[in-house]
């Protein structure tokens, strides 16, 4: 299959100022921003691999060292990342068990074809030339997902590449074969080999997508998802609600709130994930305002459950909530937010300073006039 000329066009574009800095190298824009360009979708950094150059070479350019395991720069000026091509050899467990070599010898097609996914595998040169060693515009072209070589089933985290990419490319199928290597990687226990960190910078990245859910599909039928994420309960209401989520645009920390709202023990699945703070937050005061719900909606019950969840404090963590909440309930929850400005609307200090010389009246006094604003919504 011919690239269009629609296409062509875009691939020089991508490639359209010339470096100087890349002068003389074999330098050459690899993997998404390749794939992304061919589906006229935006595009974001563009990551190099350079052939036949020393680090050394590089590093006197002024590019900038970052790398842990093998050589990885990032461009002085865009900051983009440059690597020296390699290959890889399995020496251990997990995704951090393996050996590189990155000779000045190593060809684009041997870098290439360590690749997880053809689509992910394909290159373009500074002079315009357009490198797809491993079918990958074909893939494209089919809409399908699949793995690059037999070296899939060694590294853990192409299992969780691949059911992200199904999230973000929902309309695409996954190859028989690739299916099978990713159940491989759960049987042969490779991917009890992940660490926390990687798991949840797939999911997040899977938690932006507009089907999430896909990827929780694709690691159930591979048996992964409660070796993965255990304390996970996915359920077909859970799914429905995390399609609502995004549907109303829910930002990630509230769609992970919604995916967690059945689970027993939320939050603690967000530590097991390292997820950020507000992540865990949401996740763990969600199930909390659900309950809130089932009370009768009087002045007491909303004012405990609104302190409860610390409206004062945290007012836009609480409208996050609500948005969250009428994702699982189907109701509308507008109601709360009337009463969390209510609540908010007292003058604590005012009532504090008519108190002087009886502190201990304060925080009755307080909590009554908190009671008698709710009353006004009801």
């Amino acid at each position: 299959m011919s690239l269009s000329p629609q296409q062509q066009q875009a691939l020089q574009t991508l490639i359209a100022q010339r470096d100087p800095l890349l002068n003389g190298l074999q330098c050459y824009v690899v993997g998404g921003a390749v794939r992304d360009t061919l589906l006229q979708l935006p595009v974001g950094d563009r990551d190099w691999v350079v052939v036949g150059a020393a680090p050394e070479q590089l590093a006197q350019r002024g590019f900038i060292p970052v790398g842990g395991d093998f050589p990885v720069f990032l461009h002085p000026r865009t900051k983009e990342e440059v690597a020296s091509a390699r290959t890889e050899r399995k020496s251990g467990r997990g995704y951090k068990g393996f050996t590189f070599y990155t000779g000045q010898d190593v060809s684009l097609v041997e870098d290439l074809s360590r690749r997880d996914l053809t689509i992910n595998a394909m290159a373009l040169g500074t002079n315009g030339q357009f490198y797809d060693p491993l079918g990958g515009y074909i893939d494209l072209q089919k809409r399908c997902l699949r793995h690059v070589g037999q070296a899939f089933v060694e590294d853990p985290v192409r299992l969780l590449r691949l059911a992200r990419f199904a999230a973000r490319f929902y309309t695409f199928s996954i190859a028989d074969d690739t299916l099978a290597l990713a159940q491989e990687l759960v049987q042969n226990g490779e991917v009890d080999a992940l660490v926390a960190e990687r798991v949840w910078q797939e999911l997040h990245k899977a938690l932006c997508t507009e089907h999430p859910w896909r990827m929780f599909e694709v690691l159930g039928q591979c048996g992964a998802a409660e070796r993965i994420l255990p304390g996970l309960v996915l359920s077909s209401e859970v799914e429905l609600a995390l399609a609502r989520a995004v549907h109303a645009k829910l930002g990630p920390d509230q769609r992970f709130a919604v995916l967690c709202y059945q689970s027993a023990a939320p939050a603690q699945l967000a530590t097991q994930l390292r997820a950020p703070s507000h992540f865990k937050d949401l996740a763990r005061l969600l199930p909390l305002f659900l309950e809130s719900l089932a009370l009768p909606f009087t002045s007491t019950d909303v004012a405990t459950a609104l302190q409860r969840l610390d409206s004062l404090r945290k007012p836009e963590r609480f409208r996050q909530l609500v948005a969250a909440a009428q994702c699982v309930t189907q109701s509308d929850l507008s109601h709360w937010l009337r009463a969390a400005c209510a609540f908010a609307s007292v003058d604590a200090g005012a009532i504090a300073r008519s108190y002087q010389g009886q502190p201990k009246s304060i925080p009755e006094a307080v909590w009554a006039a908190r009671l008698k604003a709710l009353t006004t919504i009801f």
